[in-house]
């Protein structure tokens, strides 16, 4: 059974982490009388993303953006998420692979699903499931970053450097000052400056 670097494990678990088990800023209230719809939402938190220059910022902002990503639409499938991750964060990757099997099945739609689906797979050592499940993720929402991230992760586990450096490019145009996959980025540009010597 294929593990997880440490860097991979600790970020996956926090990807994965239960809705307000992190504290950071909520998106503004805007002056107009309606509130915006979610998807209005997320498209203002990723325009401040894109804008930001801090990394504390930044890192808010993406939690923001994972708690709205959380919100299915359906009262069933936001339990079976909840119940997933704390599954998931107590190391039962069997019962949070059902639980996943689950959500992806009544709500098909719902990228976080499919990514966090692919985090317990990866976690339970199913690589090759958990890159089936991004790229599902990916087709529901191509701004990603926690599919993005997990994608960087698996291929720099797996030794593809290069592939992985592409994975996290990706993330960073989205995130620019997004401090882990920053870090995770520049680790991985060390290693490839060293392979080249």
């Amino acid at each position: 059974m294929t593990r997880c670097s440490t860097f991979a494990c600790a970020l996956l678990l926090a990807l994965g982490a239960p809705a307000g088990a992190q504290s950071s800023p909520t998106p503004a209230a805007t002056p107009a009388a309606r509130a915006p719809s979610p998807s209005e939402a997320l498209d203002e938190l990723f325009a401040r993303l894109a804008a930001s220059r801090d990394a504390d910022e930044s890192d808010g902002l993406v939690a923001a953006i994972d708690r709205l990503n959380l919100r299915s639409g359906s009262d069933t499938a936001d339990l079976l998420m909840a119940r997933a991750a704390m599954t998931m964060e107590s190391g039962d990757y069997p019962v949070s692979l059902a639980l996943l099997d689950k959500i992806v099945a009544l709500q098909p739609q719902w990228a976080e699903g499919w990514s966090r689906r692919a985090a317990a797979r990866y976690l339970a050592g199913d690589a090759e499931g958990a890159m089936a499940d991004i790229a599902e993720t990916l087709r529901r929402d191509r701004r990603h970053l926690g599919a993005l991230a997990e994608m960087g992760m698996i291929l720099e586990d797996s030794g593809r450097q290069d592939d992985a450096l592409r994975a996290y490019q990706r993330a960073l145009a989205i995130a620019p000052q997004w401090r882990p996959i920053g870090e995770a980025a520049a680790r991985v540009r060390a290693a490839l400056a060293g392979q080249a010597l």
